[in-house]
């Protein structure tokens, strides 16, 4: 079987720290036949360090979307969106061709249900709880979800002091285990690295969705290699035509689809 080929991207501004922290996890947890490229949107034309807001969200939804059509083109077997919030998701599904794509969020909702029948969400702030319900409920996942838990940082507040990262993680997760959760997830792909304390800490697992969603992206990878499943493209999976794009020129233009890429190889 070649390699399996999986794009992790970023969805904010390139950041050499941030783009060594997922290209780490990487090495970390891919089998040892998957590569996978780490990437991020352009600084030029998307200059957020986050994405906490509808606004910013609203302004990367383009970029998402034109990397995951990139992504297939280029050949990539599945595709990860590296935000809780699951931006574009569905958008980058639809343009995806024979690529598969996921997102933490349903990533970690999929995992979470198939080792746990109740799973909190440790979350930065209560700003995102309304937009991440929403996307649970749909996926599917409400009965199995028993609640939010904020920390009361930032996104670029969570890996500046780990110290204190870790003490509020585990803090909020206790108090979601206190309240019956069974298994916990961390609501951002920026809490990645603290997962193994909060284990050992509450005694429950606790899935952190950076891994989750590269994980879930091999997974699919694999069902397309070994098994020959792909994203359907009937219903309400049909995608525009490519004598339509061509019309419109909806991906013209000669500015660049990424900014960092990092190539984590198949060993």
């Amino acid at each position: 079987m070649p390699p399996v080929k999986i794009m992790y991207l970023n969805p904010v501004a390139d950041n050499p720290e941030v783009d060594r922290l997922f290209a780490d996890m990487a090495r970390a947890y891919k089998l040892p036949g998957t590569e996978v490229h780490v990437t991020a949107l352009p600084r030029a034309d998307y200059p957020f360090s986050h994405i906490e807001y509808r606004t910013y969200e609203a302004l990367v939804t383009g970029g998402i979307v034109r990397a995951a059509r990139a992504a297939a083109r280029e050949g990539f077997d599945a595709f990860t969106i590296g935000c809780f919030y699951d931006t574009a998701l569905h958008d980058a599904r639809e343009i995806s061709a024979a690529m598969a794509v996921t997102a933490p969020c349903i990533a970690s909702c999929e995992i979470a249900a198939s080792l746990a029948n109740r799973f909190a969400v440790v979350v930065v702030r209560s700003k995102c709880n309304v937009q991440m319900g929403a996307n649970i409920r749909e996926y599917g996942y409400g009965d199995r979800f028993s609640g939010f838990y904020e920390i009361g940082l930032g996104v670029d507040d969570l890996q500046r002091d780990h110290a204190e990262t870790e003490r509020r993680l585990k803090a909020a997760g206790r108090r979601a285990v206190d309240d019956g959760a069974e298994m916990i997830v961390l609501g951002c792909t920026m809490e990645i690295g603290f997962y193994k304390e909060m284990e050992a800490e509450l005694g429950v697992p606790v899935i952190d969705s950076a891994i989750a969603s590269l994980k879930r992206a091999e997974y699919a990878a694999l069902l397309r290699h070994q098994c020959g499943w792909v994203p359907s493209r009937t219903g309400s999976c049909e995608a525009p035509t490519e004598v339509e794009i061509a019309r419109f020129d909806a991906f013209g233009g000669s500015r660049p689809v990424f900014g960092s890429r990092i190539v984590v190889e198949a060993s």
